[in-house]
């Protein structure tokens, strides 16, 4: 295992696939920039600013947005898939959160027809990632890759090491704690 102090960062998101996608979800759901702006509760300057491709989106305003058009979040930031895909350990556009130390990387958006997404998450200890809940009938399963993690819907948070795997309803308050450093795990969305 390699010292995660000598692995850069996973890349950002490009801004002009976000752009777009929320430029075509938006129009797709018929809702006013000042609309979609009140229900996901983000600033109408904000959700302007991330259509014209400018901004810093987190993980937090890009869940707001998706359960607010009732897309998942993967509809927001995949970007176009060539036929062989291969995402290396420590590249893919990442998505960091403004809450805790925890970074989330699109492996493999739902295809046409099924609706899950497969995520590769780094978390680090010291702060919680609270998550709302998202659109509803998601579930989501997780398994852990290294470190530990205290993670579930809250009030019902289970510790879990390298090889263990959860699954819990996702439309439900839930929280992730990374309990030792370099935490990795992978992170399946289902929208049933």
């Amino acid at each position: 295992m390699t010292d995660d102090a000598t692995v850069p960062p996973p890349a950002r998101l490009p801004l002009d696939w976000i752009a777009a996608a929320l430029r075509r979800e938006r129009a797709r759901a018929g809702f006013s920039l000042s609309e979609l702006a009140k229900r996901a509760g983000i600033a109408k300057s904000t959700l302007s600013q991330l259509e014209a491709a400018s901004g810093n989106p987190s993980v937090e305003t890009l869940w707001a947005l998706g359960v607010a058009l009732g897309v998942p979040f993967s509809a927001l930031v995949e970007p176009p898939a060539p036929a062989v895909q291969v995402i290396r350990a420590g590249e893919g556009p990442a998505v960091h959160s403004e809450q805790a130390s925890y970074a989330a990387t699109l492996l493999s958006a739902s295809p046409p027809g099924a609706r899950r997404d497969i995520y590769r998450i780094r978390l680090e200890p010291g702060s919680v990632r609270a998550s709302e809940p998202h659109i509803p009938g998601s579930m989501e399963h997780m398994v852990v890759s290294a470190g530990r993690v205290l993670a579930g819907p809250r009030g019902e948070e289970v510790e879990l090491g390298p090889g263990d795997y959860m699954a819990y309803r996702g439309d439900v308050p839930h929280a992730y704690e990374a309990l030792a450093p370099g935490t990795v795990l992978v992170l399946i969305m289902q929208h049933v």
